[in-house]
């Protein structure tokens, strides 16, 4: 799988260890910055990952930020994009089986590197059930349609 990483000043300490993860799994990575721990702000990285998964280039986002809340805030902004903010497995599971998101974020100062494997690899091994949960991620598009008019 090719995966598009992003992160703020706050994530780039935790970056590189999932970077280092995702290769070891056997997935190609591209880092979209930042590439140092200088302040910066989170939607500029938000924004680039997610126009990159938007727009074919890579099957799959990952961002970190403090919290993950405001990296996926900014990716949501994108027209395509359903990320996820997540703290533990298994909700990172189930948004990929029932609402087939495409970018995972999470908070450097709320899971430590091993818990963000955890639900890195989750995400990943999740497939996307559709059925009743297809209806529901249409619906989601057609929102996005309508409000992209």
């Amino acid at each position: 799988m090719k995966i598009a990483i992003g992160s703020d000043h706050v994530g780039y300490e935790l970056k590189p260890t999932i970077i280092d993860y995702l290769e070891e799994l056997g997935h190609e990575v591209t880092d979209f910055g930042p590439y140092s721990a200088e302040r910066t702000n989170y939607p500029t990285y938000g924004e680039k990952v997610a126009e990159e998964v938007s727009s074919g280039n890579f099957e799959g986002g990952i961002l970190i930020c403090g919290t993950g809340v405001g990296i996926s805030i900014t990716a949501n902004k994108v027209k395509g994009i359903r990320a996820v903010v997540c703290s533990e497995p298994y909700s990172a599971k189930l948004s990929k089986a029932h609402n087939n998101t495409n970018i995972l974020a999470f908070g450097s100062r709320v899971v430590g590197s091993e818990l963000a494997k955890m639900i890195v690899k989750e995400w990943l091994d999740a497939k996307f059930e559709g059925g009743r949960h297809k209806t529901r991620v249409d619906m989601l598009k057609d929102i996005e349609e309508r409000q992209t008019m």
